[in-house]
Protein backbone atom coordinates (compact mmCIF):
# COMPACT_ATOMS: atom_id res chain seq x y z
CA UNK A 1 0.00 0.00 0.00
CA UNK A 2 1.34 3.13 -0.65
CA UNK A 3 1.58 6.19 1.78
CA UNK A 4 -0.61 9.08 0.98
CA UNK A 5 1.31 12.38 -0.11
CA UNK A 6 1.35 14.93 2.78
CA UNK A 7 -1.67 17.12 1.84
CA UNK A 8 -1.83 20.49 0.82
CA UNK A 9 -4.27 23.23 2.46
CA UNK A 10 -4.99 26.22 0.48
CA UNK A 11 -5.34 28.80 3.44
CA UNK A 12 -7.13 32.35 1.90
CA UNK A 13 -7.67 34.85 4.14
CA UNK A 14 -6.96 38.63 4.26
CA UNK A 15 -6.21 38.91 8.24
CA UNK A 16 -2.85 37.97 9.03
CA UNK A 17 -2.90 37.00 12.27
CA UNK A 18 -5.54 34.07 11.08
CA UNK A 19 -3.26 33.04 8.36
CA UNK A 20 -0.43 32.65 10.71
CA UNK A 21 -2.77 30.98 13.76
CA UNK A 22 -3.92 28.46 11.34
CA UNK A 23 -0.73 28.01 9.19
CA UNK A 24 1.10 27.12 12.63
CA UNK A 25 -1.94 24.86 13.58
CA UNK A 26 -2.10 23.22 10.14
CA UNK A 27 1.74 22.63 9.85
CA UNK A 28 1.52 20.51 14.03
CA UNK A 29 -0.47 18.26 12.64
CA UNK A 30 1.55 17.66 9.52
CA UNK A 31 -0.09 19.63 6.48
CA UNK A 32 1.60 21.75 4.17
CA UNK A 33 -0.02 25.19 3.47
CA UNK A 34 -0.34 27.31 0.96
CA UNK A 35 -1.36 31.20 2.46
CA UNK A 36 -3.04 33.59 -0.03
CA UNK A 37 -5.21 37.07 0.98
CA UNK A 38 -7.07 37.52 -2.27
CA UNK A 39 -9.46 35.57 -3.82
CA UNK A 40 -8.01 36.09 -7.61
CA UNK A 41 -4.20 34.72 -6.04
CA UNK A 42 -6.02 31.81 -4.81
CA UNK A 43 -7.93 30.62 -8.09
CA UNK A 44 -4.21 30.62 -9.67
CA UNK A 45 -2.59 29.05 -6.79
CA UNK A 46 -5.24 26.25 -7.22
CA UNK A 47 -4.84 25.80 -10.66
CA UNK A 48 -1.46 25.39 -10.59
CA UNK A 49 -1.27 22.81 -7.87
CA UNK A 50 -4.50 21.84 -6.85
CA UNK A 51 -5.03 21.54 -2.94
CA UNK A 52 -6.33 18.72 -0.58
CA UNK A 53 -8.29 21.14 0.78
CA UNK A 54 -9.34 25.28 1.02
CA UNK A 55 -9.90 27.17 3.50
CA UNK A 56 -11.95 30.17 3.00
CA UNK A 57 -12.76 33.56 3.97
CA UNK A 58 -16.14 34.47 2.87
CA UNK A 59 -15.10 38.36 3.20
CA UNK A 60 -11.82 38.95 0.74
CA UNK A 61 -11.04 42.23 -1.29
CA UNK A 62 -11.91 41.56 -4.89
CA UNK A 63 -13.06 38.44 -5.46
CA UNK A 64 -15.37 36.95 -3.12
CA UNK A 65 -14.89 33.86 -1.27
CA UNK A 66 -18.37 32.61 -2.73
CA UNK A 67 -16.94 33.80 -6.00
CA UNK A 68 -13.83 32.07 -5.75
CA UNK A 69 -15.59 28.82 -4.84
CA UNK A 70 -18.48 28.85 -7.75
CA UNK A 71 -14.90 29.26 -10.29
CA UNK A 72 -13.25 26.30 -8.67
CA UNK A 73 -16.48 24.09 -8.87
CA UNK A 74 -16.55 24.81 -12.66
CA UNK A 75 -12.52 23.66 -12.91
CA UNK A 76 -12.81 19.97 -13.01
CA UNK A 77 -9.27 19.19 -10.97
CA UNK A 78 -10.54 21.62 -8.21
CA UNK A 79 -14.36 20.96 -8.68
CA UNK A 80 -14.43 18.20 -5.72
CA UNK A 81 -11.67 19.72 -3.55
CA UNK A 82 -13.18 20.15 0.29
CA UNK A 83 -14.00 24.02 0.72
CA UNK A 84 -14.29 25.44 4.37
CA UNK A 85 -15.60 29.11 5.10
CA UNK A 86 -14.65 31.08 7.46
CA UNK A 87 -17.13 33.55 8.38
CA UNK A 88 -18.29 35.96 11.01
CA UNK A 89 -21.83 36.04 10.25
CA UNK A 90 -24.19 32.81 10.33
CA UNK A 91 -24.48 30.88 7.76
CA UNK A 92 -28.24 32.04 7.43
CA UNK A 93 -27.25 35.67 7.48
CA UNK A 94 -25.09 34.62 4.32
CA UNK A 95 -26.61 33.84 0.96
CA UNK A 96 -27.03 30.79 1.02
CA UNK A 97 -24.90 28.85 -1.71
CA UNK A 98 -25.13 25.50 -0.66
CA UNK A 99 -26.93 24.27 -3.44
CA UNK A 100 -25.40 25.07 -6.26
CA UNK A 101 -21.26 25.13 -4.39
CA UNK A 102 -21.24 21.62 -3.66
CA UNK A 103 -19.84 20.23 -0.32
CA UNK A 104 -18.77 23.12 1.89
CA UNK A 105 -18.93 23.43 5.42
CA UNK A 106 -18.89 26.82 7.33
CA UNK A 107 -16.70 27.53 10.73
CA UNK A 108 -17.81 30.85 12.26
CA UNK A 109 -15.87 33.45 13.81
CA UNK A 110 -14.18 33.18 15.86
CA UNK A 111 -13.56 29.75 16.03
CA UNK A 112 -11.17 27.15 17.94
CA UNK A 113 -8.14 26.67 16.00
CA UNK A 114 -8.13 22.76 16.74
CA UNK A 115 -11.79 21.78 15.98
CA UNK A 116 -11.08 23.74 12.49
CA UNK A 117 -8.14 21.50 11.58
CA UNK A 118 -9.95 18.24 12.88
CA UNK A 119 -12.97 19.03 10.34
CA UNK A 120 -10.49 19.72 7.76
CA UNK A 121 -8.43 16.30 8.55
CA UNK A 122 -12.00 14.75 8.31
CA UNK A 123 -12.78 16.13 4.32
CA UNK A 124 -9.08 15.51 3.34
CA UNK A 125 -9.51 11.88 4.61
CA UNK A 126 -13.10 11.40 3.50
CA UNK A 127 -12.00 12.75 -0.26
CA UNK A 128 -8.67 10.71 -0.57
CA UNK A 129 -10.80 7.42 0.46
CA UNK A 130 -13.12 8.38 -3.00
Amino acid sequence: MSEQPTPVILLVDDDPVITRLLEVNFRLVGFRVAAVSRGDVALERARAVPPSAIVLDVMLPGLGGYEVCRQMRAIPALAEVPVVFLTARSPNEEENPASELGPIDFVGKPFEPADLVELVRKRVAEHQAR
